[in-house]
């Protein structure tokens, strides 16, 4: 029987999608929209051409989920991958949505015993990225708005941003609702300053005769009543925004502890050091259920940007940071990382070593990160909670010292 194989260069309205035998003969080339009938077609014409393997640029999505549905054999090649091997198609370096198309079914015709194909995630997994992704997101635009509000302040009001450390803070944004303006907060004291502390359940940190100094001290900057009233109302306008944001971005956090709380999965992630479970719920939404995903716990390490990549030619290698990978997976493996510092004794000496060979901060963290998903493949492979005692390296410095 002859093997088909096809590919498909993603895009946001419309897909190209190309079909070839094993010489690379072209069987069959079409564009699809990207609605349901096109999805629904494209399956159709999958099956009538034969095909069984299709690659794909892009790993996720609902193209991949519908192709992953329909029992397809998904590869997924990196952009780099497609960009690098261009040059071996056409000399010109020219690209188009067919050519890459047919690049993609010739590297999976040649090289595709080098990918494995993607095996569909359980609906719990499926559902708890998309709240942990949801959430990065809408954090993502807290602290860009945060940004804008920052900076809108310090045009008319820097004093405003300096009374409280965070000015994406529920009694930040309280504040700057109340006292949009220098002159609403002319009338300001002590006794104020604590009513309204206690009406927002300040922690107490700083007195209110401290955040009251903050406000005077700062600079202050003198303008035009119009330009202050128009800024004021854009103060306001994205205050009341960040309120709406940072409400839905706790209900969202409630949400998804709740999941990973309810999943195997997400307990056995939850019980290595100071994990917790909104990162335990991101490492998990990234690791998903198919433990043959990763054989090793290098590919796991290699997939989570923890491991460096290593160039050797003749005389001369470097070792330098890789930028190809599951950037989320990275983000939250070296959250865990910097955690677990603080409560693990054998994490804390991993980090200390790193910074005392010179590695700055991010860089031993990246190292503990490495170490530790030794630990958590060994973990998730084998479907057992982290047990310290059960942790050799970790279990030998609770060990007393002879005297």
């Amino acid at each position: 029987m002859t093997t088909v194989y096809a590919g498909l260069d993603w895009a946001s309205r419309s897909h190209a999608v190309c079909a070839i035998d094993e010489q690379g003969a072209v069987c069959r080339q079409w564009s699809l929209a990207h609605d349901a009938d096109g999805l629904r077609d494209l399956v159709r014409q999958l099956r009538a051409a034969g095909v069984q393997r299709i690659a794909i640029e892009r790993p996720s999505g609902l193209l991949v989920d519908t192709l992953v549905e329909a029992a397809f054999a998904v590869v997924p090649i990196h952009p780099n991958v497609v960009k690098a091997s261009r040059p071996r198609y056409r000399s010109h370096g020219g690209k188009s949505d067919a050519g890459d198309a047919y690049l993609l079914a010739d590297w999976l015709r040649t090289d595709g015993h080098r990918f494995a194909p993607l095996a569909a995630q359980s609906d719990e997994i499926r559902a708890l990225r998309a709240l942990v992704r949801g959430r990065d997101d809408l954090v993502a635009a807290r602290v860009r708005l945060a940004n804008q509000l920052r900076s809108l302040l310090d045009s008319y009001w820097p004093a405003a941003a300096e009374v409280f450390a965070e000015i994406d803070s529920p009694i930040a944004l309280a504040f700057l609702q109340r006292y949009p303006k220098p002159e609403a907060a002319a009338r300001l004291g002590p006794k104020r300053m604590a009513a309204f502390c206690a009406q927002h359940a300040c922690s107490g940190r700083r007195s209110p005769e401290e955040l009251l100094a903050r406000l005077h001290q700062a600079a202050h900057i003198d303008l035009g009543e119009l330009e202050v009233d128009a800024k004021t109302k854009l103060t306001l306008a994205q205050a009341h925004a960040l309120v709406r944001l940072v409400e839905q971005i706790r209900l969202l956090s409630g949400r998804i502890e709740h999941h990973v709380a309810a999943c195997d999965d997400g307990r056995l992630l939850m019980s290595f050091p100071r994990a917790g479970r909104l990162c335990a719920a991101q490492i998990l939404a990234e690791l998903g259920c198919v433990r043959e995903r990763f054989g090793t716990d290098a590919q796991l390490a290699a997939e989570a940007g923890v491991a460096p990549v290593t160039y050797a030619s003749g005389k001369h290698q470097a070792v330098i940071f890789r930028w190809a990978c599951n950037h989320r997976l990275r983000k939250a493996l070296t959250c865990l990382a910097d955690n677990s510092r603080h409560a693990s004794a054998w994490a804390a000496a991993v980090y200390a070593g790193a910074r005392s060979r010179g590695c700055d901060h991010p860089h031993a963290i990246r190292i503990l990160a490495r170490a530790w998903v030794r630990v958590i493949w060994r973990a998730w492979t084998n479907r057992q909670p982290y047990d310290p005692t059960q942790h050799h390296a970790a279990a030998a410095l609770l060990q007393p010292t002879g005297g």
